[in-house]
């Protein structure tokens, strides 16, 4: 699994890396909103695409394995054989592979070349399994018919002008298939010619109804075909004209949302919506539809309501013989198992796992135990046994979480900080509750559980960043309203005031213990960077707001300099070609004699012109920074200005305001294949011997470095892991453990990656427990009342009455 090492890395730590090949990796993300991402190799074996891996995940006992992309680039789509001894795994990237393996031994048997230039949307076999077919996405959408044994194209042909979603052949006719996708939906017919056999496309003319995405659809055996719509309703089409939509009694629509017929069984014609519903439908009924009219209304023979809060988005069957399961993909973030029976001893449905739906906003572990805390845009935090590979709790709120800090040790009775998109901080206590339900006799399924201590919403945007200063006294949160807060800490977390900053926070970063002051460093979004001294409860005096206009800051705002970095290394590349011209000449002129060389004229050389100095407006954001000394800073920035380390430092003027500052970085660092892939996240090993970076493409980069280097000299060599999707997994958020054994990652790909750097046998000697310690509940805690939480989105900073 390792990816590849750039440059040298040191010998005794690529030894650590090679045994990132054996058991070192686990996923508690699924990336939900992707398209088909769902697929059954037998009746136990799940299957679904997490990044640039491809999850096995094994019903019962949980465990999971993994291959990994060929090109390290990401996959596009996933399809099983019909006998389920093979499956194909479709990539991203430049000239992207088809890949066939077999099951269950996961050994490559073949490899298809050739089918698309940067990725593949859809994949598909035919009844027979003898034949493939491949659709790719932009910029050519070429749909390919492959003699996959023989790896050679049969036919191909651009399947549309905009994003296709799907391609299947129709189980009925091995000569027809369809594709669909944005805004379209198109026939296909494999025909014989006088040439031989040529794939012919029409596409689906919507008429007077309006044109849809298609996501879903069935075939007919009579060549006719069933899609769904946006607006919940499905639509009958003869070929390429629409026959008639169909809907509810009384123009109901079939599903609230989004609808899509899956497959006909028995005579009836299975839809499900984004509503959670699945529904069959009399297809005899729908077939003798009378067209005059254009619309066809009924009402649905069965009915399975999934849930309330259940968005499918794909299902596929188990492969027993005459099964009635169906796994379900939901998009808001579980996978189910549902029996379409219909009868009156059918189950309920059975939620199998549950995950984070969309991207991850939060990430951190704890300071004392193998825990990890995550928030994403489903309103809810979830905590983590990265040891032994479980979720322990979930909790759900109002609003989304935005960012997430697990509390110091020092800091007693708290576990966690939660910021909220409404601008609500919520500090939440992670126990045991066995304890409790102990004294009452009673018993609890869940191994931790969360209590909500406190709630208190100090901004009015939402909440992205969370640090508690090196003692844990002070508490300071940033927020998109360009305003910092701060809290002294105890059990109950106080205010202390607040202060304007130019511009959105990005990121809050307290001075290290090595430092003899105590400082704040805040990034913001826009490229401002304002240091403030640590405030001092005692010190301040009673104000009728809690503004804190006399707390000493400096102001730094970030100048481009890349143009000019860039202007430097061309002027440094001609005079070097100049110069070898010149030695060139010289060895020329010593083959001819004196005559010819005074009889020749020197023709002068145009100087090439040099491109003109470029500062980009607006600005480029800042991603992430921390400080190297005292007055001294790193800086990682994204857009025109990736691609570098920026060290800065604080000017000594400070009179002027900070709109009108043109500060430059004193040094720059260049990052190694950074210019279009810019650094979103840093950490270091607790020994500071290793710099992690989390990549605007989803990869991950270690860096050794040299004890004490603050300068970043000793940054040259890394090794680079892709985990997460390379086109939106942006890996803003990457964490190690507390005794440095294990690396978290998360990303917007909504994965969750957890592996360690120690060989497996080095990993079970180092640790002492298979499971992390989950802290007992505080004194008291079965007699403490509820605490009131603030939940009404509208409320400002109602908790203190701060402001006037």
């Amino acid at each position: 699994m390792v990816d590849r090492c750039e440059h040298t890395a040191t010998s005794s730590w690529f030894k650590v890396l090679l045994h990132f090949r054996k058991q070192w990796l686990h996923s508690f993300g699924y990336d939900s909103e992707r398209r088909s991402n769902l697929m059954l190799l037998d009746d136990r074996t799940l299957v679904f695409i997490a990044g640039n891996l491809l999850v096995l995940l094994q019903v019962h006992t949980k465990e999971q394995r993994y291959l990994r992309s060929c090109s390290g680039e990401g996959i596009g789509a996933i399809t099983a054989h019909p006998s389920n001894e093979y499956f194909v795994i479709a990539e991203k990237g430049n000239q992207p592979l088809i890949l066939v393996y077999e099951y269950p031994s996961l050994r490559l048997y073949h490899i298809l070349r050739g089918g698309t230039e940067q990725v593949y949307s859809s994949v598909d076999f035919n009844l027979d399994g003898s034949i493939l077919a491949s659709v790719g996405g932009a910029p050519d959408y070429m749909l390919t018919l492959w003699d996959w044994r023989h790896e050679e194209v049969m036919l191909r042909c651009k399947a549309s002008s905009q994003e296709v979603y799907r391609v299947r052949f129709s189980p009925h006719n091995p000569e027809l298939l369809t594709s669909s996708g944005t805004g379209h939906v198109k026939f296909w017919t494999i025909s014989p010619t006088f040439t031989g056999l040529k794939l012919q496309g029409v596409m689906g003319y919507f008429g007077e109804t309006s044109a849809t995405d298609v996501e879903g659809f069935v075939e007919l055996p009579d060549r006719k075909v069933v899609t769904g719509t946006e607006w919940g309703n499905l639509l009958l089409w003869d070929r390429e004209a629409i026959k008639v939509e169909i809907c509810r009694i009384e123009r109901q629509s079939c599903h609230v949302g989004t609808a899509q017929p899956f497959s006909l069984e028995d005579g009836l014609l299975m839809t499900f919506g984004s509503d959670g519903v699945i529904r069959g439908w009399d297809i005899e009924k729908i077939n003798m539809a009378d067209t005059h009219s254009g619309r066809l209304e009924m009402e649905p023979i069965n009915e399975l309501v999934v849930g309330h809060n259940v968005c499918l988005s794909s299902v596929v069957r188990s492969p027993l013989p005459n099964s009635f399961i169906w796994f379900a993909q939901d998009s808001n973030g579980a996978i189910w198992k549902l029996d379409l029976s219909f009868t009156n001893t059918t189950p309920d449905p059975e939620c199998l796992f549950t995950f984070h739906a969309g991207s991850i906003h939060g990430l951190d572990v704890c300071k004392t135990s193998h825990l990890m805390a995550t928030t994403a845009p489903d309103r809810s935090v979830k905590v983590f046994d990265f040891l032994a590979k479980k979720q322990l709790t979930t909790s759900c709120f109002n609003q989304s979480g935005t960012t997430i800090s697990w509390a110091p040790p020092w800091v007693k009775a708290s576990s966690g900080l939660l910021g909220f998109e409404d601008g609500v901080v919520r500090l939440l206590e992670l126990y045991r509750p066995q304890s409790l339900y102990a004294v009452s006799r009673s018993s609890c399924e869940e191994d931790g559980k969360l209590r909500l201590k406190q709630a208190f919403k100090p901004h009015s945007e939402s909440v992205t960043a969370l640090a508690y200063e090196r003692n844990g006294e002070i508490l300071a949160t940033g927020s998109a309203d360009g305003t910092v807060f701060f809290f002294s800490v105890g059990e109950k977390y106080l205010p202390i005031g607040f202060i304007h900053v130019p511009s959105p926070v990005q990121a809050l970063e307290w001075s290290p213990a090595s430092h003899s002051n105590n400082r704040l460093l805040i990034l913001c979004w826009s490229g401002h960077v304002v240091e403030v001294n640590c405030p001092n409860p005692k010190d301040q005096e009673p104000l009728k707001t809690f503004l804190l206009p006399e707390l000493h800051r400096r102001p730094f705002r970030f100048q481009s300099i890349k143009s000019r970095i860039k202007r430097q290394e061309d002027i440094l590349r001609l005079q070097a070609l100049k110069e070898e011209k010149k030695k060139k000449a010289k060895e020329l002129l010593t083959l001819l004699d004196a005559k010819q060389e005074e009889d020749e004229e020197e023709e002068e050389e145009k100087e090439e012109e040099l491109p003109p100095i470029y500062i980009p407006d607006p600005p480029s954001p800042l991603y992430c920074g921390f400080y190297s000394e005292p007055d001294h800073f790193w800086l990682s920035m994204g857009g025109f200005d990736s691609g570098y380390l920026y060290h800065c430092k604080f000017s000594e003027n400070q009179d002027e305001e900070p709109e009108k500052r043109k500060d430059e970085p004193f040094h720059f660092l260049p990052i190694h294949n950074a210019d279009n892939d810019p650094i979103c996240s840093i950490t270091f090993s607790s020994s500071r011997e290793l710099l992690l970076c989390g990549m605007h493409s989803g990869s991950i980069r270690v860096y050794p470095l040299q004890p004490g280097d603050l300068s970043l000299t000793s940054m040259q060599s890394y090794w680079v892991l892709s985990l997460h999707d390379n086109q939106n997994g942006q890996l803003h958020h990457i964490r190690c453990s507390h005794d440095d054994l294990f690396v978290l990652t998360a990303g917007d790909d909504g994965n969750i990656f957890s592996f360690t750097r120690r060989p497996p046998e080095e990993l079970q000697s180092s640790l002492q427990r298979k499971a992390a310690m989950i802290p007992s509940p505080s004194v008291g805690l079965e007699s403490k009342s509820l605490v009131l939480d603030i939940e009404d989105p509208a409320a400002y900073r109602s908790v203190f009455r701060l402001f006037s």
